[in-house]
């Protein structure tokens, strides 16, 4: 099926860059480029143009193939209905590889001429101890950065170097703004950045105290990895050559704390939204979206199925998921701004079943031990306190448990799990015969579930029923 490439309209001699953008991924190319993409059209929002800038070795397919077609790409956009609209994107005015030219890139990040620095850099990125939450100051990368601050190799010697040229040079405060999916991402980006400064050089953390905002935000398109055939694929449908094409779902949305020190491009006026605390926006997504992929996730995977999109077009999984919504989830979820949380819910539904973005089930079913804490436990808690129904939530722990120990589907099919912080600890518990130690795990330390009589009945009954009759049987009676 052919989709029509739509071009943008304004002249890319005009546009000049505003922003620095670290992390030149498919994410950040379907996202933040997009709606800038948009801004660029007003003449008076020209001065936000975006200059990539790309740090890993691994970036240099990307960036070569980028540069060769003087930084232009194609970004399908795949509707729910089953129609798809092309957009070339214009937006990045500049792609600097870092480990070609780390010069220029410290020198862009210097220039008076940006105010905002943007990244998305993964969780990972941000070097942060998953238990302590403290800055890991021995990582290899960061200790050579501490010692030769000139000749940078990590995003956080960049940052600092350039800021440090920036000070030196009178060049005025600026923004860094996290666009990673992740909670409270400004203050995360603040504790990593300002970490690093404080270790090399303190009179620059001085100056970063009074000149650097972190503002939080929160993202949301899901955009999957391109493959070869994805590439043949969209060129084909589009009718171009692109070397670099994306394609994300029809769903974009942008919420961002508005505390720019040197100023900001008008994002509003073309979707996104500014708030003074992102955190009830935040808190609608974790415990709506993250919180029913993962109920998802053990259970469909149990089932057989393999895709998300398969899975939620199986009217027993789409109603468990727009059930546990509704009773479980809404009644401690305070609707941000002007969200309507009915039309949130049922695009949720719309988009995990959209097949045009199909998600693998696998990936949600990795690393359930950093996922649970964050998407399951505080609304579990809430719902244990005040004596609500538990029936679904113990179904999704009995599935937990069952996915981790007998690591067989119910139709028979052999997995491997994939849950990189699962300690020794919780393979004990996993691999024990009573299924009530499994609520000692860790992803579950922050309450004690065994103390729940009513959460332990149910759970218990799911444990002994998922083995003896499998999972589905047990969800439709959940259903009925």
């Amino acid at each position: 099926m052919k989709t029509q490439l739509r071009s943008f309209s304004y002249s890319r001699e005009q546009v000049k860059a505003g922003i620095v953008h670290i992390g030149v991924g498919n994410f950040h190319r379907a996202h933040e480029e997009y709606y800038t993409n948009r801004l660029l059209e007003d003449p008076a929002q020209q001065r936000w143009g975006i200059c990539g800038v790309a740090l890993l070795p691994g970036d240099e397919r990307l960036v070569k193939a980028l540069r060769k077609q003087d930084l232009i790409y194609s970004l399908t956009v795949c509707g729910r209905d089953g129609k798809d609209q092309a957009y070339e994107i214009g937006s990045l005015v500049d792609l600097l590889w870092g480990v070609e030219e780390p010069e220029a890139v410290v020198g862009k990040i210097a220039d008076k001429s940006i105010k905002i620095i943007t990244l998305t850099i993964t969780e990972g990125g941000y070097n942060l101890d998953k238990t302590s939450g403290e800055f890991m100051l021995d990582n290899e990368g960061v200790k050579h950065d501490l010692s030769h601050p000139s000749t940078p190799a990590t995003v956080f010697g960049f940052v600092a170097e350039g800021l440090r040229r920036r000070k030196n040079l009178g060049n005025g405060p600026i923004t860094i703004l996290s666009c990673d999916n992740l909670q409270h991402n400004g203050n995360t980006a603040r504790r990593a950045f300002t970490s690093f400064i404080a270790a090399q050089d303190k009179e620059l953390l001085e100056w970063v105290s009074r000149n650097v905002t972190f503002p939080n935000s929160m993202v949301d398109r899901i955009t999957p990895a391109t493959t070869p055939a994805d590439i043949e694929r969209l060129n084909r449908a589009n009718g171009t050559g692109d070397e670099a094409p994306v394609y994300c779902e029809d769903f974009i949305q942008w919420v961002i704390e508005d505390n720019f020190i040197a100023g900001r491009p008008a994002w509003e006026s073309v979707g996104a939204e500014f708030t003074d605390d992102v955190t009830a926006y935040e808190n609608m997504k974790l415990s709506l979206l993250n919180a029913s992929h993962q109920m998802l996730s053990y259970p469909a995977f149990l089932s057989g199925y393999r895709k998300v999109d398969d899975a939620m077009h199986d009217e027993r999984f789409a109603r468990y998921l727009r059930t546990f919504m509704d009773k479980d989830i809404t009644p401690y979820v305070p609707a941000p701004g002007n969200t309507d949380l009915d039309v949130y819910k049922r695009t949720l539904i719309e988009r995990f079943g959209n097949r045009s973005v199909s998600d693998q089930l696998a990936r949600l079913c990795f690393d359930g031990v950093s996922k649970i804490p964050v998407y399951m436990m505080p609304n579990l808690i809430k719902m244990i306190r005040d004596h609500a129904d538990l029936t679904r939530v113990a179904f999704f722990t009995a599935a937990y448990r069952h996915y981790l120990k007998y690591k067989v589907d119910d139709k028979g099919v052999a997995f491997e799990i994939n849950d990189p912080w699962l300690t020794e600890a919780d393979y004990r518990l996993i691999a024990s015969d009573d299924a009530l130690d499994f609520l000692s795990l860790s992803p579950f330390a922050s309450t004690d579930l065994r103390a729940s009589e009513d959460f332990v009945e149910i759970y218990q009954s799911m444990v002994r029923r998922i083995q003896e009759e499998g999972t589905l049987p047990v969800l439709e009676s959940i259903l009925s």
